[in-house]
């Protein structure tokens, strides 16, 4: 039998952003890199630059290699240099969800080991809710009130202003010596159910992410950072950009009425959109400028029909992905796929199955749990921080859990039905929750929408559907049903329906369907059984 040849480690000149973003300032440091909406630019020297500086500032508090550092910031130059000077030292770079609160925020400071933090003035004060904390103790920031300070200095934390980051020359940065498996950042994954996760990345596992969520893009190619870089949907945008030679436009905040405006001011020609924002963005009223943009290309996740129609409205490319912060984007799909509802084929790398509550993969056709494995190191994240029981359940068995329920066709086409644990069992049928919320979302009075499956007196579950409607719409039950029973199988069709002002929510957006399920049916649940309307085979009797 022939010998494989022995897998050779990478070069940290390869993958490590430090030492990327240094060659880059080096070899065309006076290129653009970044364009905010305030209208400044930075090249590619600013960048490094900037990230030196603030790095050497981290240093002169005592922030070494491997320390953890909290970013506690919008988008925008400060969030991006923090990033960048964090990893210069060889430190470890935690973003904090900007909308975290009380506990939440709590949680993510005690848990992340950290003890200096970079915050923005607005979010200070939220600072002395949850304090003291047992480890973090200096907090950069700009609080001009001395009796403000005061209250600061009482919980145990020392304010210094931001400037004195930037104060200091950072000539020797990056340090020598940062490998491609050392951990370059924390992600906070919100947990509906417990605490949120810090999922770990190195170097390699964010920036095998960042390149391959960025297939076919090049140097010619600008992103447009829309995503917050405290979730991997900004970071891996930013990683991919450098990785690839290109350039970043970075954006504040996503608002749907001026995103293809701000788009052509900045010069962006690639982005992402969640799904939300693809729909609402259709939802605008069709314009004579709604192809009068530089966006060439757009990921859009999930890629809804909503999705496709973008590509014939706004003239763009469409192309979608599976990702989370854990993994590195095992799924992708050509641009403009013609096959409706899929997220691509396995990429070259990766191993995929779609397997039972027992690890066994199921045939082909039929539904169950997508677990994965690379064929490199390093290109997964390898672990919750100070979570070894949640690690070892996300890793049983050798493969990655995503909890995520998909399907597979014999074309190799992956299709995403459901969270595991949001699937609804009807009388005998397998529901996707996922699927009757895209039809219900496309009834023009629905702005979002949960469905969640909750307990039946036959037995098994009923479909509870809990809308919040668009300002000033309104709808009737029994039409809505009407819309579904075209657009849905019969036993899909929901039961019980539920008009909400507004869906529950953490603080990272994800709706709480566990908080819907506990509700069950409640007293302004409509039912169309107590209403004496049937569903048989779709039609309404």
């Amino acid at each position: 039998m022939q010998q494989q040849p022995m897998e050779l480690a990478p070069n940290e000149d390869s993958c490590v952003l430090p030492y990327i973003l240094a060659r880059a300032a080096r070899e065309r440091g006076d290129q653009t890199f970044a364009a905010f909406d305030d209208g400044s630019i930075w090249t590619f020297a600013d960048a490094a630059e900037q990230a030196r500086r603030l790095g050497a500032g981290l240093r002169a508090v005592g922030v070494g290699r491997h320390d953890s550092v909290l970013v506690w910031q919008p988008n925008g130059k400060i969030a991006l240099a923090a990033w960048f000077g964090i990893n210069m030292l060889g430190a470890v770079f935690v973003g904090i969800n900007t909308a975290y609160r009380g506990s939440l925020l709590k949680h993510v400071v005690e848990n992340s080991d950290a003890r200096v933090l970079v915050c923005h003035p607005d979010l200070a004060p939220l600072l002395l809710d949850c304090a003291p904390f047992s480890q973090l103790k200096t907090v950069f920031t700009e609080v001009a009130d001395l009796a403000d300070r005061e209250k600061f200095e009482a919980a145990g934390l020392t304010l210094l202003p931001v400037s004195e980051l930037q104060i200091h020359p950072g000539g020797d940065l990056p340090v020598d010596g940062i490998m491609p498996w050392d951990v370059q950042s924390i992600c906070y994954t919100s947990g509906t159910t417990g605490p949120s996760k810090g999922v770990l990345s190195s170097y390699r596992h964010l920036f095998t992410m960042g390149m391959e969520c960025t297939e076919g893009t090049t140097d010619a190619d600008r992103w447009m950072i829309n995503l917050p870089l405290f979730h991997v949907g900004g970071t891996l945008f930013v990683t991919g950009a450098v990785g690839r030679g290109g350039s970043i436009a970075m954006l504040r905040q996503f608002k749907t009425e001026s995103f293809l405006e701000v788009c052509e001011q900045l010069g962006a020609t690639a982005g992402c959109l969640l799904g939300s924002m693809a729909t609402f963005l259709m939802r605008q009223p069709p314009r004579d400028a709604d192809k009068a943009h530089s966006l060439k290309r757009v990921m859009v996740v999930p890629l809804s029909e909503d999705a496709r129609l973008l590509r014939d409205r706004f003239g763009f490319s469409v192309y979608t992905v599976f990702n989370m912060s854990e993994i590195s984007c095992p799924i992708r799909s050509c641009d403009n796929p013609p096959t409706r509802g899929s997220c691509g084929q396995v990429r070259p790398g990766v191993e995929a199955r779609i397997v039972d509550q027992n690890d066994f993969e199921v045939p082909i056709g039929q539904v169950g749990e997508l677990v994965l494995r690379t064929d490199e190191p390093w290109t997964l994240s390898h672990g919750y921080h100070k979570m070894p029981e949640a690690t070892a359940r996300a890793w049983r068995n050798g493969w990655f859990h995503t909890g995520d329920a998909f399907r597979r066709d014999e074309d190799g086409n992956y299709f995403f039905v459901d969270r595991v644990k949001d699937a609804i069992r009807r009388r005998g049928e397998n529901i996707s929750s996922f699927e009757v919320e895209a039809e219900i979302l496309a009834h023009p009075s629905v702005l979002e929408t949960a469905v969640v499956g909750v307990p039946s007196e036959h037995g098994e579950e009923e479909v509870l559907a809990v809308l919040a409607l668009k300002p000033g719409a309104t709808i009737d039950n029994e039409e809505l049903l009407s819309f579904l029973q075209k657009r849905l199988p019969h036993f899909m069709v929901p039961r019980f329906i539920r008009l909400v002002g507004a869906l529950p929510k953490t603080a990272t957006g994800k709706i709480e369907k566990h908080v819907l399920r506990s509700e069950g049916v409640t007293a302004d649940v409509w039912d169309r059984d107590v209403a004496g309307i049937r569903i048989r085979r779709g039609k309404l009797q």
